[in-house]
């Protein structure tokens, strides 16, 4: 089959697309550009690509065509597929319905930690022999890429967990679940569409406010994807967040697992999975394991901070009571988890200063990323280095929250906003943001540029010092900036006699 992709370059696109190719059809692809890694990566894989949004790229004629949901209306080439009668889909779709048939799906959802969470129950997975299929959007470490066909013959069959109603599951695949719209001729929740045998649900806080215009549309979303796992299912949940246990406890028709770390407010749910933390440094974290108030054995994991092991217990959960991964495979597998790419990922040392890069865009993912840094990383200062960039971070809907977002870091740079469009009653105030920062005693900046970015770290940072870049996009090729003025400022110290 000849499979067109209409926006292939983004993340999920890119690996939906790999996915295809793996599994033997000829696949294409457009785009307005093909940029580092995500271009490249599809050459390596043998897509053919084509720059630009044409019609003529219609020709031959494709069997199907996936259009990005970054697509609009009005795109010419997504237009000329619908109106010249091509079979035309989604992402979602396209996945449900030519790759997930046959397999199990474990879909892993919320506003926080899906990709870690996802990557986590990939691999632990893996190492318990489940030769899982995944479809990740982020880049794993301990894999090859974000995506991968399942191992294992379809329909092979894998023991239910106790109480799950007996019977098989199939061969798992694990897809992270995003809320986002589907498509401008869908406009449904990406995540409703994957059939899970298996969910997680990792958090629940308001996002996306350009799809959701308020909390309760967040949440009804999230509603729906819980009514959508069957009821021999099984839901592992977080039992910390007072809006994932209201929209659990409202619409879960499977069993439910519930997951907490010891001292949360669990909101009248005892937790089946229990994590007590038991001490973290540089090299990481570890905490002791309890499976059903049984003492299940003490794990190690190299990725820092708390959120991270709400991350492991979902994963732990999904992999042990979802597909039957003995925990005396699951606990050492889980030391061995190298992480996510742009998820606390150190880029490079350079004259002893430290630079990571990381996704974090929303207040609550922020706190989280800069408390397991500090964590990480007792001595020096923390820069936090932001650029506010996504239709929700742009906005004033979490002014407060972004106040207090940064407690964890000494210094604070906050970049332009990354869309110019947003009405001025309605933009994130940067300043106010500084100015609170500094009533607390810190330093804070709101920068006109990237470059004068760059310039305050390159002046200013010393041995010892981590740099911490939030963003969810390119920063405006701040990483190789900021790597070539730090070299820059070491080859000149090294000159002065």
């Amino acid at each position: 089959m000849h499979v067109h992709f209409v926006a292939v370059a983004g993340t999920g696109m890119g690996a939906l697309a790999g996915l295809f190719k793996a599994a033997g059809h000829e696949v294409t692809g457009s785009d307005v550009a093909f940029h580092p890694p995500m271009g490249p990566a599809l050459e390596q894989w043998g897509i053919r690509l084509m720059t630009g949004f044409d019609p003529a790229h219609l020709d031959p004629r494709p069997d199907l065509v996936v259009i990005g949901n970054v697509c609009r209306p009005s795109n010419p080439e997504a237009r000329a597929a619908i109106d010249g009668g091509i079979k035309t889909t989604s992402m979602a779709h396209a996945l449900a319905d030519h790759l997930l048939r046959g397999r199990s799906p474990l879909v892993v959802a919320g506003t926080h930690g899906k990709t870690t969470t996802s990557t986590m129950c990939a691999w632990l997975l893996d190492q318990g022999g489940r030769e899982p299929g995944f479809l990740i959007g982020g880049l794993p470490k301990n894999f090859e890429a974000s995506f991968r066909l399942p191992q294992g013959p379809a329909g092979r069959g894998l023991p239910l967990a106790p109480g799950q109603g007996g019977g098989l599951r199939g061969t798992p695949f694990v897809v992270e679940g995003d809320e986002y719209d589907t498509a401008f001729f869908e406009k449904t929740p990406k995540f409703w569409h994957y059939r899970p045998e298996v969910a997680v649900i990792t958090s629940i806080e308001h996002d996306h406010i350009d799809i959701y215009p308020d909390e309760a549309s967040y949440l009804a979303a999230f509603r729906g994807f819980v009514e959508r796992v069957p009821e021999r299912g099984l839901l592992i949940a977080a039992a910390n967040d007072a809006r994932v246990v209201e929209v659990v406890n409202s619409a879960a028709r499977a069993e439910v697992a519930w997951f907490a770390l010891e001292g949360d407010d669990t909101h009248g749910m005892p937790p089946h999975w229990l994590a007590a933390p038991a001490g973290a440094d540089a090299s990481g974290q570890a905490f002791d394991l309890y499976a059903g108030g049984v003492f299940a054995g003490r794990a190690a994991l190299q990725v820092p901070g708390l959120h991270n092991v709400r991350n492991a217990l979902a994963a732990i959960a999904a992999a042990a009571q979802g597909y039957g991964v003995p925990l005396t495979t699951v606990v050492p597998a889980l030391a061995r988890f190298e992480g996510v790419r742009r998820r606390q990922d150190l880029l490079f040392e350079i004259g002893g200063v430290r630079v990571y890069d990381d996704f974090a865009h929303h207040p609550t993912a922020v706190d989280e990323t800069l408390r397991g840094l500090r964590t990480r990383h007792q001595g020096g200062r923390l820069w936090a280095v932001f650029e506010p960039r996504s239709a929700t971070a742009c906005r004033a809907l979490h002014q407060e929250a972004y106040e207090r977002a940064f407690g964890a870091a000494d210094r604070v740079v906050l970049a332009p906003l990354g869309r110019s469009e947003i009405p001025a009653e309605e933009r994130l105030d940067r300043e106010r943001i500084v100015a609170a920062i500094r009533g607390g005693g810190k330093d804070a900046d709101a920068a006109s540029s990237v470059e004068e970015i760059v310039g305050m770290i390159a002046v200013d940072a010393r041995p010892g010092d981590t740099v911490a870049l939030l963003s969810n996009g390119a920063f405006g090729g701040i990483y190789d900036k900021l790597r070539a003025a730090l070299t820059a400022r070491g080859a000149a110290a090294r000159e002065v006699p």
